[in-house]
């Protein structure tokens, strides 16, 4: 599912007190530790920003079922514990598939309070084909490099275009790294976890996953319940929808960020004069797109590349001042300047780099069934374009490499719910587009005695640590102590109220670096 980055699950289906997991590699040991794995070697790795940064790596098994075969290492890194009382590690991870949590765990550290970062061993890590592990993928270099082919297929030529890109991608990854897809996938990433707490020397670890990481939290606990100590998800992926049919879905919420973005735009009219009217708005916006289509701005920013630089517009309300000033640019003034920047800082970087979207079909294309058949994708998407015009088929085209993926998808496993499991915490915004709503209500059912902390009004994607010290307290005192707040009604234990909306920028500075920006820098988008 598209966390783009953060953008984000095998299919899963819910029934009374169980539900479908990510399925086990074929033939996977029961045993409870079937690969031994060597204590880190930490060395110090800091950073301007996180000086007390240590890094090292694990070598795990490539095929779980195969402990004594073929290994790959995974980067670690780790924020070591200052305080007398120990509470164990954390492993935190910032979703994708194809997130890179490296530097994650110094933000992390930093960001909780000083006296609760202190009593834990903050751990990052690069799940397997990410970043600084090894193997890293990069199916094709410059796969989302500008100017592609406008995404919504108004002819057979363009359709075509796109069916070449999407199909040539997945066979070169699969020329590049026909022995390693096979394991990329949400179960072996679990399992790799349980082996970095082996080699952690720890009987438990506590977790704090965001986005697409919220999944591998829930299936981790799924699968070893009795080896978590503390779960912290925040937006949280639906496990019933994964993976083609919440991104179906999150077309809808996308369209309704998209217009909350246009809403946004009319409130302060005296600063972008676009009017007050937010239909009319929009519809000057999509006239954009139509101009960019023809004439791409800079020769570097079409229709698609203007979808890609706003859609991270849905998971951050902090980057709208900016996608407003160059939106206002472009129609008013004719000046594409500001939009070719805006491109550059939010839209070029799309998915973490070839990379992220390299461990992103890997892991999603491998998790699940996708249609094969193009007809039911050109069906589906343009029933869903009708409706949700904004994302649609941008995000089909995204996906759209499953419809060739070199591998089998897997069988979903169903694993029962288990009492085991201690109290989560889950933190949801009412509006998240990414990860919708549901997500969040349907994984506290699930997971028992869990609460969920609701941000009521806001429709940003990775909400704690983000500057709303209401979150943020609940969020520490469960890390202090375990405490699962009680206090809401209905489906949520407690509700915060949303931080306000951003205002116009008074100068034409660079984003933001206060905490917001800078952890969503870090989710990356569409995961």
């Amino acid at each position: 599912m598209r966390e783009r980055a953060a953008v984000l699950c095998g299919a899963a289906v819910v029934l009374a007190g169980c539900f479908t997991a990510v399925p086990a590699e074929a033939g996977t040991p029961r045993a409870a530790e079937p690969f031994h794995a060597a204590k880190p070697a930490w060395k110090k790795c800091g950073t301007d920003d996180y000086p007390t940064l240590q890094c090292a790596s694990v070598d795990v098994p490539l095929d779980h079922s195969d402990p004594t075969g073929r290994t790959i290492t995974l980067a670690l890194s780790r924020v070591p514990h200052t305080a007398e009382k120990y509470q164990g590690p954390l492993l935190v991870n910032p979703g994708g598939p194809g997130g890179s949590g490296l530097t994650l765990a110094g933000f992390v550290a930093s960001s909780l309070p000083a006296k609760v970062a202190a009593q834990y061993d903050v751990i990052g890590f690069d799940p397997r084909g990410v970043g600084a592990s090894e193997p890293a993928l990069n199916c094709a270099p410059d796969h989302f490099g500008p100017v592609r082919p406008d995404s919504v297929p108004t002819s057979p030529e363009v359709e075509r275009a796109g069916l070449e890109r999407a199909k040539s991608f997945a066979e070169a990854c699969g020329r590049k790294y026909g022995d390693v897809l096979p394991h990329i996938n949400t179960g072996a990433t679990v399992r790799d976890m349980d082996v970095i707490r082996q080699a952690l020397g720890a009987k438990r670890i506590n977790y704090f996953g965001y986005s697409y990481g919220t999944y591998l939290g829930t299936v981790y606990a799924k699968l070893f319940p009795q080896r978590v100590r503390r779960l912290v998800l925040d937006s949280v992926v639906d496990p019933t929808e994964v993976w083609y049919d919440a991104n179906l879905n999150q077309n809808h919420a996308f369209n309704s960020r998209h217009r909350a973005f246009m809403d946004w735009v009319a409130k302060y009219d005296p600063a972008y004069r676009l009017g007050t009217d937010a239909e009319k708005i929009e519809a000057k916006w999509y006239a954009m797109r139509a101009e960019l289509k023809k004439d791409p701005a800079g020769g570097r920013v079409g229709a698609a590349e203007l979808e890609d630089t706003y859609i991270p517009g849905g998971y951050y309300n902090g980057y709208w001042p900016y996608l407003a000033e160059a939106f206002a640019s472009y129609v008013n003034d004719g000046d594409a300047g500001p939009l070719i920047e805006a491109y550059e800082n939010f839209g070029s970087n799309d998915a973490s780099g070839d990379n992220g979207y390299s461990v992103y079909t890997a892991v999603e294309c491998r998790d699940a069934s996708w249609p094969r058949d193009w007809a039911q994708w050109r069906k589906d998407n343009w029933e869903m374009y009708e409706r949700a015009p904004f994302m649609a088929w941008n995000n089909a085209w995204y996906n759209a490499p499953c419809a060739f993926w070199p591998t089998e998808s897997l069988r979903p496993e169903r694993v029962n719910a288990n009492s085991e499991l201690p109290p989560a915490l889950l933190f949801q915004a009412t509006d998240d587009a990414a990860t919708p709503y549901q997500g969040g209500v349907t994984v506290h059912r699930l997971l028992a005695g869990s609460g969920l902390v609701v941000e009521s009004g806001s429709g940003n994607h990775g909400i704690t640590l983000s500057g709303n010290a209401c979150l943020d307290r609940h969020l520490a005192a469960y890390l202090a102590d375990g405490t699962v707040p009680r206090e809401g009604g209905g489906e949520a234990d407690a509700v915060c109220a949303a931080l306000p909306d951003p205002k116009p920028l008074t100068s034409k500075a660079a984003p933001s670096t206060a905490r917001g920006s800078t952890l969503h820098g870090l989710l990356g988008f569409r995961g």
